[in-house]
């Protein structure tokens, strides 16, 4: 196989899915791969992974639509619309292996895969990933700045249908889940070489440790909860955008300068800003033709920015 190089794919965003551009990429060519994937939910076009077409997708049945804004545009009960809805999460589990023996592939020894994954269905994805081969090496929580409260009252669910009686004796209780004010970040390594160390692959790969220092300039402490927020006027470019200093603290914690960020699934680009800001090589991969260029123009403009600044 050609040398990464010769691709033409170091810093760059590819318009295209994933599985077709990640066989082309060398074995052991990868130092890190972060990536907030597609949750399974049903929030977009682009997240609905799965082939239940029934009358129900993206919030277009009867019962959805009774059920108030809502559910008007994303996702379905736990209990599903149709029984087809309960194979979604077998139906997530096969999407991810679609991929995940290539991640492993690309990935150096002792490199990091870092997955952005929903609550619901991250488990699925934890299972690819081992079944690849990979090693589950923690579950971070990152605390978000804010989350909407969406559990319906049950008591304003019979009061609508005039039984007063039960709105009264289930007054307090709601439908729904808790208040949502934590996503797992998942983080998986791949093997090192069976007999040695961490500080042997340390040493051979640069891989494998991680950087506490760097990464406390942005948590404080090193803990597997993260406290990141986002920046005054950032986000509004994709429905899922992370913050820029949490993507560059997990950048920072897992890999060196020059070292070679993947993001197979990355949107608006906020992986490919950080690994640029810090000095990393990226590659970028995006099916959706309009967040890839979203992508390349926050990169256009990352480097204009730059180069202002040295005339300042």
């Amino acid at each position: 196989m050609k040398a990464l190089d010769n691709l033409g794919m170091i810093d760059s965003v590819i318009c295209d899915d994933c599985v077709n551009i990640l066989p082309k990429l060398a074995d052991a060519s990868v130092h890190l791969i972060l990536s907030d994937i597609p949750y399974g939910i049903g929030v977009d076009e682009w997240d609905v992974l799965h082939a239940n077409t029934n009358s129900a997708l993206l919030g277009s049945s009867p019962a959805q639509q009774k059920a108030g804004a809502v559910f008007q545009k994303r996702g379905k009960p736990l209990n599903g619309w149709s029984a087809a809805d309960r194979e979604i999460p077998l139906q997530y589990y096969e999407w991810c292996k679609a991929w995940s023996a290539q991640w492993l592939r690309v990935l150096k020894p002792g490199g990091s895969a870092i997955i952005f994954a929903g609550r619901r269905l991250s488990h699925r994805c934890i299972t690819a990933m081992e079944d690849a081969g990979f090693t589950f090496k923690d579950m971070l929580a990152w605390l978000r700045d804010s989350a909407p409260h969406r559990a319906q009252r049950v008591s304003v669910v019979y009061e609508r249908r005039g039984d007063e009686a039960s709105s009264r004796e289930w007054e307090g209780w709601r439908v729904g889940n808790l208040r949502p004010v934590f996503e797992p970040i998942l983080w998986f390594t791949k093997p090192y070489e069976i007999g040695g160390t961490i500080a042997d692959n340390v040493l051979e790969h640069e891989l494998g440790a991680f950087h506490e220092k760097a990464f406390v300039k942005y948590n404080k402490t090193p803990d597997n909860v993260i406290r990141i927020g986002s920046e005054s006027k950032e986000g509004g470019l994709h429905p899922t955008q992370k913050p820029l200093r949490l993507m560059q603290a997990l950048v920072e914690l897992t890999t060196r300068p020059d070292q070679v960020v993947l993001d197979p699934f990355c949107g608006s680009g906020t992986t490919l800003i950080a690994a640029k800001s810090l000095e990393r090589r990226f590659i970028g991969v995006e099916i959706s033709a309009e967040y890839c260029e979203v992508a390349k123009k926050r990169l256009r403009d990352f480097d204009m920015e730059i180069k202002q600044s040295l005339f300042r």
